[in-house]
């Protein structure tokens, strides 16, 4: 959830559409609850453990397609207030009366339930397998995405709790969609600090009045829209003081502040207008209406010897003595305004601003240990039993869905000068088929060579009738949902087994480079040959350069016409002229249409 009162649609206008290369060779941390809980909302029901699926199929894809070191964090125990509005959440959802609300006591953590902590276990085993880190922390997870992104020991954080930039993430992934052109809807403090003019301690005010994870209901009657205009009344550095100042009820400081404000605009005896000056009720400028009648005031454009021109509907007069009243009129109004949204933060008993805020700012480590944050290769036979057992998947379609990933850790291994040669100990880089354009970015289409005598564990497509792929066709308007990655294509020629994947060009550079430049050189021959081939254009050609000719000239057209088809109808058979005749006879009859053949057999 995050922060309440609609935050995300506050920050919605300053989101980036971030495209494919945004995480490459970039260490992103997730929030593994946020995966969870949106796939098992999402898809529950339809597919099997639909959060093994989500977590196996997004960790590739960060892998493969985004070239991405992804870093899994997990929720550890949760604080007493988080506990409260947990309890609270339920009730809520329960339709139960909150007011016989249970108070969570200091020490004691009301955990999520069962079923999600089960489905946190699983998805923490898939990932131990696959070989990538994962941080338990002792809150929140996104406490600890924002610590590491803050630490500049990620990049990124990937989490739907809106809360991660009030414990001070600079960078937040909210949504993901890999088979779009823009994958990544991404949130930068920056730009939310220059578009709406607010920090972080300001962020963490709004929180406290609108509601957050740890109260939900903040504070009644304050909604987004007075929130911020509030808390943008005073600066970063003392936001947070002054509403722990007015949450205590203490409102005459408050005051007194308020007086030394107005105290800037002159008071009555110092203001140039001591004296009402008058306004004429024809143009609404400063002097008597008798005295305009004759003569146009100097405010008004009008000729001389004529009245002042009639003011308009909704006229305000600009003068200094009108100016002064109107800006006092604004601070009043200003003044009251504050002052009623500051009775009323004052009025609410459970005004929990201190625990709130000094968990939000807490520098404290969120992690116990050191961050040991490395990267090790899958185990591929214990993931294939692993998926077979949970998801009823056959080995050969684990194999081939996890082959992207197998590839983009052996380019990134060779590219460090790894001694290992063979991917997985049985493909071996071939060639470079091509260049593929995928949503505006290239990428080498990459051929994977592997002798047919050692088939016992090639990678194939699963058979129609198996229960992978009756599983797999499901509704079709779940496949964006599914974040279903790419399979390689699978080929046999020459004895051999291939298999074609997409691979990043900088990456496939780095670690054949050999090999690019002969795909290099090999192209450009087979474009010079091609160009070679070409037929040159006739100096002597009947068209003008650069006019495209009528397709009747290279076309002739196939119809009778009219007339001839008049004298058909008539005769009811064809006109044949006399120098034709003998040509015609010595085609063959199949060349003549049905009905010419039945009269010349049967007439």
């Amino acid at each position: 959830m995050g922060v309440g009162g609609n935050f995300w649609d506050l920050l919605k206008p300053y989101a980036r559409a971030e495209g494919f290369d945004f995480l490459r060779n970039k260490r992103v941390a997730v929030d593994l609850s946020y995966w969870i809980v949106q796939q098992e909302t999402a898809l529950k029901g339809q597919i099997r453990n639909p959060h093994i699926r989500l977590t196996f199929f997004r960790t590739v894809n960060l892998f493969s397609k985004f070239g991405a070191y992804p870093v899994f964090v997990t929720d550890g125990t949760a604080s007493p207030l988080k506990s409260q509005a947990r309890i609270a959440r339920f009730f809520r959802a329960s339709g139960i009366d909150l007011s016989s609300l249970p108070v969570a006591e200091e020490g004691i953590s009301i955990e999520r339930n069962k079923a999600f902590q089960k489905c946190e276990k699983e998805c923490v085993e898939l990932l131990e397998l696959l070989g990538v880190p994962v941080l338990k922390a002792k809150g929140e997870a996104e406490a600890l995405c924002a610590q590491l992104n803050r630490e500049e020991l990620v990049d990124a954080c990937i989490t739907s709790d809106s809360d991660a930039f009030l414990f001070g993430a600079n960078c937040v992934i909210k949504n993901m969609q890999p088979n779009s052109n823009v994958p990544f809807e991404c949130y930068h403090m920056s730009d939310i600090e220059s578009g709406l003019e607010l920090r972080r301690n300001q962020l963490i005010a709004i929180s406290l009045l609108v509601g957050n994870d740890h109260n939900l209901t903040g504070v009644p009657g304050i909604g987004i829209e007075t929130a911020v205009r509030f808390v943008k009344s005073f600066s970063d550095d003392e936001i947070l003081y002054r509403l722990r100042e007015i949450g205590g009820g203490d409102l005459q400081d408050f005051q007194h502040d308020v007086n030394l404000d107005s105290s800037l605009i002159p008071s009555s005896d110092e203001s140039p207008r001591k004296t009402k000056v008058p306004h004429c009720s024809i143009c609404g400028h400063p002097g008597s209406k008798k005295a305009h009648l004759k003569f146009a005031c100097q405010y008004c454009s009008a000729t001389a010897n004529e009245g002042c021109i009639k003011k308009p509907l909704g006229f305000k007069c600009n003068c200094s003595p009108c100016d002064l009243d109107n800006k006092e009129k604004e601070q009043k109004r200003n003044e009251n305004w504050k002052l009623k949204v500051c009775r009323r933060i004052a009025s609410e008993h459970n005004f929990r601003n201190n625990e709130i805020t000094e968990m939000y700012l807490n520098k404290q480590q969120q992690y116990d240990g050191d961050y040991h944050l490395s990267w090790e290769n899958p185990k591929i036979d214990m993931i294939v039993d692993y998926l077979a057992y949970y998801q009823h998947w056959e080995p050969s379609y684990t194999r081939q869905r996890m082959f992207p990933m197998l590839s983009t850790i052996f380019l990134r291994d060779m590219a460090s000068n790894s001694k290992d040669q063979l991917l997985g100990g049985q493909y071996e880089f071939d060639s470079i088929q091509r260049v593929k354009t995928r949503f505006g970015h290239q990428l080498y289409v990459i051929n994977w060579k592997k002798p047919t005598r050692e088939m016992s564990n090639v990678i194939c497509i699963p058979s129609e009738d198996s229960d992978t792929e009756q599983e797999l066709g499901i509704a079709d308007e779940s496949t964006d949902l599914l974040d279903e990655p790419d399979s390689p294509q699978i080929h046999v020629k020459e004895g051999c087994s291939f298999l074609s994947t997409e691979e990043d060009m900088v990456l496939v550079q780095n670690a054949f480079p050999e090999k690019v430049s002969q795909f290099l050189r090999d192209k450009e021959l087979k474009e010079s040959r091609s160009r070679r081939k070409r037929p040159m254009k006739s100096e002597n050609s009947e068209s003008p350069r650069g006019v495209q000719l009528s397709i009747t000239n290279f076309y002739r057209s196939s119809k009778v016409p009219c007339h001839e088809k008049l004298e058909e109808s008539e005769t009811g058979c064809p006109k044949i002229s006399a120098d034709t005749s003998r040509e015609r006879d010595k085609e063959p009859i199949r060349n003549y249409s049905k009905s010419v053949r039945r009269k010349l057999l049967f007439d």
